[in-house]
């Protein structure tokens, strides 16, 4: 059964993600994109986006962030160490929203919530804080949690409890974050009603299945895996 949501939904390659709120409102997160040879050519630049939510510092994160918000004005929120990286870098003060783990952003149509990760950040070869997770909460419609990069850890359980997101990001493509085996038992510790796999496929090191960590998650839960196809609007 489809989920009732009002919250549109595209998988822009690797870990980049398009969301769409109900009122319109175009949120980016991690747009890696021009040079994210998993990104359609029509989707490689963006040029429309009101918010930037940044998992952590890593080249393959931060992507196009600074053109695009300097071509559409879109606030970037980020790490409080990588945003002072961002504005040296050239982002306007008034676009740069720092925040840190466990802090909630009210967004007007959505908060953000600053999550762990179990991984590192650097941004130009520069310390670039902690990498987090983020959680986005629509108000009276879904909560969408990217995991950003990160192997397994006992945080899961405890966000499953707290914000119980309905659907989650999860890296799968091992080396560089968690593999299958991994991602599929933090799925088992979310419990969400939907996964949809990232960070696979997009260079030769990141072996991670889809398919596989779909066969496992649907054969030992009721939760449901979609494995997304690039630049096309994901159906639940």
């Amino acid at each position: 059964m489809a989920m009732k949501t009002n919250i549109k939904i595209k998988w822009l390659g690797h870990s980049a993600v398009q969301l769409v709120s109900p009122g319109g409102k175009i949120i980016l997160i991690d747009p890696f994109l021009s040079q994210n040879p998993s990104t359609p050519e029509n989707e490689k630049k963006q040029e429309k986006a009101d918010f930037i939510l940044l998992t952590h510092g890593h080249e393959d994160h931060v992507g196009d962030t600074l053109e695009i918000a300097k071509n559409t004005g879109a606030k970037v929120v980020s790490m409080v160490e990588l945003s002072g990286l961002l504005k040296q870098d050239g982002l306007a003060e008034d676009q740069a929203v720092e925040m840190n783990k466990g802090g909630t952003l009210d967004l007007g149509e959505f908060t953000v919530t600053m999550t762990n990760a179990n991984h590192s950040s650097s941004f130009g070869g520069r310390y670039a804080g902690e990498p987090a997770g983020l959680m986005i909460a629509f108000k009276d419609d879904i909560t969408v949690y990217h995991a950003g990069d990160t192997n397994i850890m006992p945080d899961f359980e405890l966000y499953a409890h707290l914000y119980d997101p309905e659907v989650v990001f999860l890296p799968i493509g091992d080396y560089y974050t968690m593999g299958v085996m991994e991602a599929s038992l933090a799925a088992e510790m979310l419990g969400s009603a939907y996964f949809i796999p990232i960070h696979y496929g997009t260079f030769p090191v990141l072996t991670g299945s889809p398919e596989e960590f779909k066969k496992v998650v649907e054969t030992e839960s009721d939760s449901k895996v979609v494995i997304a196809k690039a630049g096309e609007w994901v159906k639940l």
